[in-house]
């Protein structure tokens, strides 16, 4: 039997308005083990470094495939998803952070409210009534539809904002995630309806001229979402938008 252990080093918070620590903990190697499997071996067994006993690590996750995005966290400094973060491709000890452009609301646990109403302020949806049928709607060319896949792979997972030095506790910015879905949703051909509302949206405060094109985002991105081309485009969007509207048209 191996021997090989797992040191990792995880920075708590025992509640939003506690103070952060650094709590040791090593368990045992298992091959193929990602930072979720290691979390869920301290949960089993919580049990520091030192040998004391104490409350479980709190995180959160769900698919375990990249998919749901609830498993963000900061990973040896790098803001990522914890369910594919393998141990075997990480240098130890394993420092996991929670991300700290969103409040804590325990340990690796974070609140993504703020996000969540950057996407409510930009209307990242279709607003229609589906309680009657109104027929087949309009159809996609295949060129825009491509482009437009990609940008649908985004499950608001944060590491976009995480990653960002423009999002922070002193800027109203929104961030790059919601941004690309006013693209998303101005591309389809039925949200398309909403367009000019989505694009006054992101003139305002906290809007696309707060970034400061750094590209962390599309870097740091798990899905690989252009998120600095939806940007570009976006700039124009809102340059010829306001054209429109200084010349009343």
């Amino acid at each position: 039997m191996s021997n090989k252990t797992i040191k990792l080093e995880i920075t708590r918070q025992d509640g939003p308005e506690g103070q952060s620590y650094t709590e040791k903990f090593e368990i045992p190697y298992r091959p193929n083990m990602n930072v979720i499997g290691a979390l869920m071996e301290i949960q089993r067994n919580p049990v520091n470094e030192g040998g004391k006993k104490v409350s479980p690590v709190i995180w959160e996750s769900n698919c375990l495939e990249e998919v749901c995005g609830a498993c963000s966290m900061v990973i040896n400094g790098t803001p990522r998803q914890a369910c594919s973060a393998l141990i075997d491709q990480l240098g130890q000890p394993i420092k996991i952070e929670p991300m700290s452009t969103f409040p804590v609301t325990r340990d690796l646990s974070v609140n993504r409210e703020r996000m969540f109403d950057a996407l409510k302020k930009v209307k990242a949806w279709i607003p229609i009534d589906g309680t009657y049928d109104l027929g087949p709607g309009p159809r996609m060319a295949e060129t825009k539809r491509q482009w437009a896949y990609e940008l649908s792979k985004c499950m608001t997972c944060g590491v976009c904002l995480e990653a960002c030095p423009n999002v922070n506790a002193n800027s109203p910015f929104i961030g790059p995630a919601p941004l690309s879905q006013v693209r998303l949703f101005n591309a389809h051909p039925t949200g398309e309806m909403n367009k000019e509302e989505r694009l006054e949206a992101i003139m305002g405060e906290g809007g696309i001229t707060d970034c400061g094109n750094s590209q962390n985002c599309v870097q740091s991105c798990p899905k690989g979402i252009p998120l600095t081309t939806s940007i570009a485009a976006l700039n124009r969007d809102t340059t010829v938008h306001s054209i429109k509207k200084f010349l009343g048209n």
